[in-house]
């Protein structure tokens, strides 16, 4: 039986990236996927700036940026419209303008990309550092004990049924999850919300017809249908995404190729329109959260954790936001670093968001659908928000105390529980911003004064957690040119800041305090669930 640390079922964009992280991290995760390559259709193709920190952090951030067909970034400040047909697009009335990144909140910015891009770039990546990816492999079943998981696997291609044996199992298998029908976990929510088709197609009068309009999403209402238009990503093909109703006898079997075309040019609002369908794919728009994230040894991520309607674009971003958090927490228990409640953590502070992200996707689809129900729109959270301002609160935070996982302005202030605040600072003749710091390490961030430095060293001694320490200012490690670090994370001159490998901030203090050392040293050994040497 084939010995394994991790075993990751599934390898989407949420797969793949739990299987990137842990390879990054040391951990060389095996993954298993039915289908037998990466998707072959641009689905997901928005990489929030939070998304894109992560793979920065991963240090394939490049890699993936390199996939950008010039400026995607026009295309998200074109917001969410709706029009009758795309002919009239000069009459269009804005439905969203989602705030999205910024020079002063983050490194990075969105991206437009297709999954079936970005996956390869995953795919390559992930193999590079070690993972072992197995296409044409579905799971059977699995068991667990006290010890580990062993899992059933079989190559669809051979037929042949092997065992793999790992110390834990990441279900990254979506929305119909085989990982979480075993383990028998319910959901919870508003089930199918709605059905829709999307149709991939080429037209390239549909440029002209926009005249250079730019948008995330485009809704046309000619006909009676909905259309939602998308090419996020600045290439072909267009996607369209009409729903049809099942309680009217509709069926994904009436989307032949010729309705297809019938259903773009309705939208369009030229009939003579030339249109090529690429491929046709039936899916629900559902609202479920699963009631947990851990059973046991088994972790569930993505979709197969929680789904929601796409309004929003929260679906693959979130899912990969998953499985950063699961990631570096997985790679400190194999390691000894990081305990039972460090693995804990991960539903206590993935679940209540993804309930939460749920629950606002369901807002915007309504907004969007024309089914607003009243107190709607002041309950929409800005996107912003949602993709770099949500908090946490669990056992591997100290004074995270806001009950709320959502809030409504962006305070990102360096608080416990929040994304570590981005300042640029300089090492030597390089500019880094502080959230380069974080990846495989707890990091402790303070003046070059006082006295947490040097009680740094002493914690590092005496407890098995990666602990790296900067010290900020004039004469430290990093230069911070404009002087705004202290001041970004609410501390004084000879304040700390410890920030985790996923650049939450875990814990701060103010100022100096007496031994602190010993503050220190029991603060990090309760947050990562460890005891000294």
């Amino acid at each position: 039986m084939t010995q394994i640390p991790v075993l990751i079922v599934g390898a989407g964009p949420v797969g793949l990236s739990t299987a990137v992280f842990l390879a990054r991290l040391g951990i060389e995760p095996t993954l298993v996927e039915k289908r037998d390559g990466t998707s072959v259709l641009p689905r997901a193709p928005g990489l929030q700036a939070r998304t894109m920190e992560l793979f920065r952090s991963a240090g394939v951030g490049p890699d993936v940026r390199a996939l950008e067909m010039g400026n995607s970034h026009e295309y998200f400040e074109g917001g969410i419209l709706r029009v009758n047909t795309f002919a009239e697009i000069d009459d269009a009335v804005v439905l969203e303008s989602p705030s999205l990144d910024g020079e002063r909140i983050s490194p990075e910015r969105v991206m437009g990309c297709g999954q079936d891009r970005y996956e390869k770039v995953l795919m390559a990546k992930a193999s590079e550092a070690g993972a072992d990816l197995r296409f044409g492999t579905r799971l059977l079943d699995l068991a667990q004990d006290a010890d580990g998981v062993t899992a059933r696997v079989q190559d669809s291609r051979t037929g042949e049924v092997s065992e793999l044996r790992a110390k834990y199992l990441v279900g990254a298998d979506g929305a119909r999850s085989r990982v979480r029908e075993l383990l028998k976990v319910e959901r919870t929510g508003r089930g199918n919300v709605f059905n829709a088709m999307s149709i991939y197609f080429r037209a390239p009068g549909l440029d002209e017809l926009l005249r250079g309009r730019k948008f995330i999403l485009c809704y046309a209402m000619a006909g009676g249908v909905m259309v939602g238009l998308s090419r996020l990503h600045g290439r072909d093909p267009w996607l369209a995404a009409p729903l049809y109703h099942p309680e009217d006898g509709e069926t994904p079997a009436d989307f032949s190729d010729e309705r297809c075309v019938e259903v773009v040019r309705t939208a369009a609002g030229r009939p003579d329109l030339a249109v090529e369908v690429v491929a046709k794919v039936p899916w629900e728009g559902a609202q479920l959260v699963a009631e947990r994230f851990r059973v046991g040894r088994v972790f569930l991520a993505g979709d197969a954790a929680h789904v929601h309607p796409p309004a929003g674009g929260f679906g693959a971003n979130t899912g990969i936001h998953d499985a950063h958090n699961l990631s570096w927490k997985l790679a400190a228990a194999l390691r000894g670093q990081g305990g039972e409640a460090l693995l804990d953590s991960y539903d206590a502070e993935r679940r209540p968001l993804g309930a939460a992200m749920a629950e606002q996707a369901m807002v915007r689809n309504r907004i969007r659908h024309g089914t607003t129900q009243p107190g709607d729109h002041d309950r929409m959270v800005d996107d912003i928000i949602i993709t770099l301002g949500y908090r946490y609160r669990s056992t591997a935070l100290t004074g995270a105390d806001s009950p709320d996982v959502l809030i409504p302005r962006l305070e990102l202030l360096g608080e416990p529980g929040t994304r570590a605040p981005h300042v640029w600072l300089t090492r030597g003749d390089e500019r880094l911003s502080t959230i380069d710091l974080f990846f495989d390490s707890w990091v402790l961030l303070t003046g070059t004064g006082g006295t947490w430095a040097k009680a740094a060293e002493v914690v590092r001694e005496t407890l098995p957690v990666p602990l790296r320490v900067f010290r900020i200012g004039p004469g430290g490690d990093l230069g911070d040119p404009e002087g705004q670090w202290a001041a970004a994370y609410g501390v004084g001159p000879n304040g700390a800041v410890l920030v985790r490998p996923d650049a939450f901030v875990a814990w701060r203090s103010a100022d100096e305090q007496a031994e602190p050392d010993a503050v220190l040293a029991e603060a990090l050994s309760r947050m990562a669930d460890v005891g000294s040497r």
